[in-house]
């Protein structure tokens, strides 16, 4: 019984200690994917260095000339496209990617304005680690 009781204060003064570490505690945990980007996570990764799956590793994806990271299959549409990734260009190619790049290999689009803003988000903060 005191062991349970210890543990409990133990665990009322860490919480009540930790609000004050909140903010820098915050600051290091890495981004978390939002529930949008978990279709994604099918073909993509996003981490510094990732293998590219059937898509892309996304890191710094941002600025970057579409069809540029190396080792990828990309279908002639899109290498043709001449596109660059900013973030206009990406919220359009994620509503629908086979309207703005007729022939595109990527058959999923996201038509939700809200979650392709939270997949950019996180593509920015994900690259700037």
């Amino acid at each position: 019984m005191k062991l349970v009781a210890g543990l409990a204060m133990g665990a009322v003064a860490l919480a009540a200690s930790g609000a004050a570490f909140a903010p820098v505690f915050a600051q290091s945990t890495p981004s978390a994917a939002p529930p949008a980007f978990a279709a994604c996570r099918a073909c993509h990764t996003t981490n510094k260095g990732g293998k590219n799956g059937l898509g892309p590793n996304l890191y710094g994806i941002i600025g970057k000339p579409a069809a540029s990271v190396p080792g990828v299959n990309y279908s002639a549409a899109l290498k043709g496209s001449k596109l660059k990734w900013d973030e206009k260009t990406l919220d359009a190619f994620l509503a629908s990617p086979s309207k703005k790049v007729p022939g595109t290999r990527m058959p999923i689009g996201t038509p939700d304005p809200a979650k392709r803003a939270a997949i950019i988000a996180y593509l920015k903060a994900e690259s700037a680690k």
